[in-house]
């Protein structure tokens, strides 16, 4: 039977208690992250209905950047408003960031100790085995129809093959998504407009409030890059970063497996801000800490600033990196949910809006499969080939290369995460425990 009981509005003090709890036990990812908010949110405090939750999701879920930040955010702000959405999205994401900054450290001063090397050895399986069992519950969400399933695969040969920009693939697929849909609606088989009874409360759009809205976070967001853009000129290590992550949170849909599809692509391939072990290292250091999967990140910013920041103290060089990768990647998801609430509310119950974000979904799995299979060659084999054809370019392994530690390791996680369907903790324990057995006995 549905719970009819009207939710209750908690005090200021008693939801920042709650968000803080939140914010130290997210682990888990998107998933664990928004399964832990609803049983909190309405099954225990009844602090909103399950309704008001979906619909928040929904929402959530249209935007660029991680979908569970954007969600606590969201919930903090109906409570109760900007303090309320402040606090909950700060709180959400303060605790993982503590542990990712000090893991970023350790990592970069003692990473060639055995014990140190082997978890992350341990850790590339566990990740590997992650990042593939993304893919597969992502496809089974987002591949409805056969066309949708094409349009997948050609997100995959385009960034994979071609190595077409991430923000060119889902403009692209929007656009498609958008004109078959109006031809062949049943190709797309987008969902159903929702019922509009229960839903979140939102207030009207308006042009002073968003004006209002875009010059705040204007200036949080893009003072500091201007700043470090005319000190430091558009070379230097620390502009990029403002520059690239600022841009990389306007083009970020698809949730955080899709934004590191992207991320990996130009911080490893373009920019040579760490290497492809090193990426798979702080992804794995990701999966352990609360908060965001996306502050993997601020390990990117880290090793960024601590290998080319030019401070007399690398550690310093890498907190700047850090702090700077986080602020960029987080100050627009506030902006996204203050100002997008009224609109995308009512973008929702536009057909040709649901026919681009389903065409959207479909061509991340294709960019989430190009990561899996990006981190799978890096993990197993020491050594690649680059071969080319025409426009197309791709890595090859050198099969002689391959580490038979990792892959028996790699085959161990993926039984365990699609047989036996190990718990996350568990995986990525066990995998490190494994690696530094596998490093010390060598």
């Amino acid at each position: 039977m549905t719970d009819t009981t009207p939710p209750s509005r908690p005090g200021f003090r008693e939801a920042l208690h709650v968000w803080a709890k939140i914010g130290l036990l997210s682990f888990g990812g998107p998933a664990g992250q928004i399964a832990m908010m609803h049983r909190m949110l309405v099954d225990e405090k009844k602090w909103i209905s399950e309704p008001q939750f979906l619909h928040a999701l929904n929402f959530c879920m249209l935007l660029p950047g991680p979908e569970a930040q954007q969600l606590a955010t969201y919930v903090g702000w109906l409570l109760h408003r900007a303090k309320g959405g402040v606090a909950a999205g700060l709180l959400f994401i303060l605790p993982g960031l503590c542990v990712i900054l000090g893991l970023s450290a350790v990592y970069m001063l003692w990473r060639e100790v055995p014990a140190v090397e082997g978890v992350f050895f341990g850790l590339q399986a566990a990740v590997l085995a992650i990042v593939i069992e993304a893919v597969q519950r992502i496809a089974k969400r987002a591949i409805k129809t056969r066309f949708l399933l094409a349009l997948g695969g050609a997100a995959f040969a385009a960034i994979y093959g071609l190595q077409l920009p991430f923000p060119l693939i889902v403009l692209g697929a929007g656009l498609v998504g958008a004109m078959v849909g109006r031809r062949r609606p049943d190709w797309i088989a987008a969902a159903a407009v929702k019922d509009d009874r229960d839903v979140l409360p939102s207030v009207p759009p308006s042009a002073r409030r968003s004006l209002l809205l875009l010059g705040l976070f204007g200036l949080l967001w893009f003072a500091p890059v201007i700043a470090l853009l005319v000190t430091l000129g558009d070379a230097h290590v620390y502009s990029r970063i403002g520059v690239f992550f600022s841009e990389m949170a306007v083009v970020t849909f698809g949730g955080a497996y899709a934004v590191l599809a992207y991320v990996a692509q130009q911080a490893v391939t373009i920019y040579g801000w760490l290497s492809p072990d090193q990426m798979l290292h702080g992804l794995g250091l990701a999966e352990t800490t609360p908060g965001p999967l996306i502050l993997v990140l601020t390990f990117v910013g880290f090793v960024a600033g601590f290998e080319h920041g030019g401070f007399a103290s690398p550690l310093l060089g890498g907190l700047a990196g850090g702090l700077l990768a986080t602020w960029v990647t987080f100050v627009p998801c506030f902006l996204w949910i203050f100002l997008g609430a009224p609109y995308v509310e009512r973008a929702r119950h536009v057909r040709a809006f649901a026919h681009a974000l389903a065409a959207i979904t479909a061509a991340v799995v294709g960019v989430i499969l190009n990561l899996a299979v990006w981190f799978a060659l890096h993990v197993l084999f020491r050594q690649m080939q680059p071969l080319s054809f025409g426009p197309l370019h791709w890595d090859l392994p050198v099969l002689s290369s391959l580490d038979p530690a990792m892959a028996l390791l790699a085959a161990v996680a993926l039984v365990a995460v699609f047989r036996f369907h190990l718990g996350l903790g568990w995986l990525l324990g066990g995998a490190a425990v494994a690696g530094i057995v596998i490093r010390l006995a060598a």
